[in-house]
C-alpha cells in the first residue's frame, strides 16, 4: 500500500495537512488510499539547503529505526521512504495520552503493556528518547499502547563505543523513567519498590552524562 505515492501527489490526493512546516520542521500530511491512512512526514517543503542535508539525514535515520522495529507490536509500520525526503507511516487509530488523560484515568493494564513495549524496543537496540512527551504515546482503539514519532531515537549500535555507550544507556533509562512517572501519577499502587527507588535516585546519575544527553536530545527534538 502507498507503493506508488509521490511527493507531487500529496496536495492532490485525499489528504490534509496535520502540521504546517517551519524552518526546521517538516510538513505532516495525512493521506488516504483505498480506505487506509498514512501519516507522511515531508521535508520536501523545507528550504533547499535544509531539506537536502538535515532533512535527508533525518529521513534516513528514522527510516532505519522503523525498519529495525518491523513487526514489533505497538510501533506503526513504515510504508515507504519517498525520494529520500519523506516517510509514509501507518496511521494508528487512537488518541495521544495528552487527550486521553483529560477524559479518563489510564488503566493499569495499559501501563503494564507500555512497559513491556519499551522493554521490547530496547531489546532491539533502540531508545526512543522522547517518551516524556505525552503526544508520542497513543492509546489505540484496541486499548493498547503505541509509540510514534521516532525522529529523536538513537540506536545502541550508533553509540556502542565509550563514552557514547553511557549516553545510550542514559537514554534507555529515560525511556524507563517516563513509564514509571506515568505509573506514579495514575496507578501508584502498581509501582514496585524497585521502580520507586530507581525513580527517587534518578538525580544521582552521572551529572556530565545528563548534560550531554540533554543537549543531544534538544537538538534531535528541534530537528525531528
Amino acid at each position: 500500500m502507498f507503493d506508488s505515492l509521490k511527493l507531487s501527489d500529496l496536495p492532490r490526493k485525499q489528504s490534509y495537512v496535520l502540521r504546517k512546516p517551519s524552518t526546521t520542521r517538516p510538513t505532516i500530511w495525512v493521506v488516504e488510499e483505498n480506505g487506509l491512512r498514512a501519516v507522511v512526514k515531508d521535508y520536501s517543503t523545507n528550504k533547499f539547503v535544509f531539506r537536502n542535508t538535515v532533512g535527508r539525514f533525518l529521513v534516513w535515520r528514522e527510516g532505519k529505526a522503523y525498519k529495525k522495529m518491523k513487526g514489533l507490536r505497538g510501533v506503526p509500520n513504515i510504508y515507504r521512504v519517498i525520494d529520500g525526503l519523506a516517510l509514509a507511516i501507518e496511521q494508528v487509530p487512537g488518541r495521544d495520552l495528552k487527550k486521553v488523560t483529560r477524559e479518563m484515568q489510564i488503566p493499569e493494564t495499559f501501563l503494564s503493556a507500555l512497559k513491556d513495549l519499551v522493554n521490547d524496543l530496547h531489546g532491539r537496540g533502540i531508545a526512543h528518547c522522547d517518551l516524556k512527551k505525552a503526544t508520542n504515546i497513543l492509546m489505540g482503539k484496541d486499548g493498547l499502547p503505541y509509540i510514534i514519532d521516532w525522529g529523536a531515537s538513537i540506536s545502541e549500535k550508533e553509540f556502542r563505543f565509550y563514552p557514547f555507550n553511557l549516553i545510550y544507556k542514559r537514554f534507555v533509562l529515560d525511556d524507563q523513567m517516563a513509564v514509571i512517572k506515568l505509573k506514579l501519577r495514575y496507578t501508584p499502587h502498581a509501582v514496585t519498590p524497585a521502580e520507586n527507588k530507581r525513580y527517587k535516585n534518578r538525580d544521582k546519575a552521572e551529572k556530565h552524562i545528563r548534560i550531554i544527553r540533554d543537549r543531544l536530545r534538544s537538538i534531535l527534538q528541534k530537528l525531528a
